[in-house]
C-alpha cells in the first residue's frame, strides 16, 4: 500500500477529506519521528511498538578487497508487531 492509497483509505473510514487525512497521517508520522529522535518508545496498543536501539561500532570486511573496514556506531529504528496485528495477519 502506497501513501496515496493509505490516505484514501483513512479518508473513507474516518469520513475526512483527502487533504485532512493527508495532514493527519503526516502529523502522526512526524510525531512518531520526533519521539524516536528523543529516544522514546512509541507503543501503539494493538498495532506494535517503535523503538530506537543502539548498534555498537564494529569491524567489517570489504567483500571486493577483503580489507578490514571500521563501521561506526549508530542508532537503528526497530518495530515489533503487537499480538493483535500478528493475529490479524495470520
Amino acid at each position: 500500500m502506497k501513501k496515496v492509497e493509505l490516505v484514501e483509505a483513512v479518508a473513507e473510514k474516518a469520513g475526512l477529506t483527502k487533504a485532512d487525512a493527508t495532514r493527519a497521517i503526516d502529523a502522526t508520522i512526524e510525531s512518531i519521528k520526533e519521539a524516536l529522535v528523543k529516544g522514546d518508545k512509541v507503543p501503539l496498543v494493538g498495532f506494535g511498538t517503535f523503538a530506537v536501539s543502539k548498534r555498537a561500532a564494529r569491524e567489517g570486511r570489504n567483500p571486493r578487497t577483503g580489507e578490514t573496514v571500521k563501521i561506526a556506531a549508530r542508532n537503528a529504528v526497530s518495530f515489533k508487531a503487537g499480538s493483535a496485528l500478528k493475529d490479524a495477519v495470520n
